[in-house]
């Protein structure tokens, strides 16, 4: 019987894996397992800068409006506490 796939997203150890959990919340999984796959089929990251880039660019989508959820968070009891 062969080994199962690193990337066979089937696994329920993948689940227990605090990064993956992290990268999933952020929307940009499958992006992340584009990325994943692409380096495992070309052994080459150089080869893959377009899914490194295209995750990368959601993955600070994510942050940004992360940052601005935070803010708008920080400043309402500041806001109310001057009404």
């Amino acid at each position: 019987m062969s080994a199962p796939s690193p990337h066979d997203r089937s696994r329920t150890d993948d689940e227990d894996d605090p990064v993956e959990r992290m990268i999933s919340r952020t929307g940009c999984a499958e992006l992340h397992y584009a990325v994943q796959e692409c380096m495992a089929e070309k052994q080459d990251w150089r080869a893959c800068q377009k899914q490194v880039q295209t995750f990368k660019d959601c993955m600070m989508s994510f942050q940004k409006a992360r940052r601005e959820q935070l803010m708008k968070e920080h400043l309402k009891p500041t806001e109310s506490a001057h009404s």
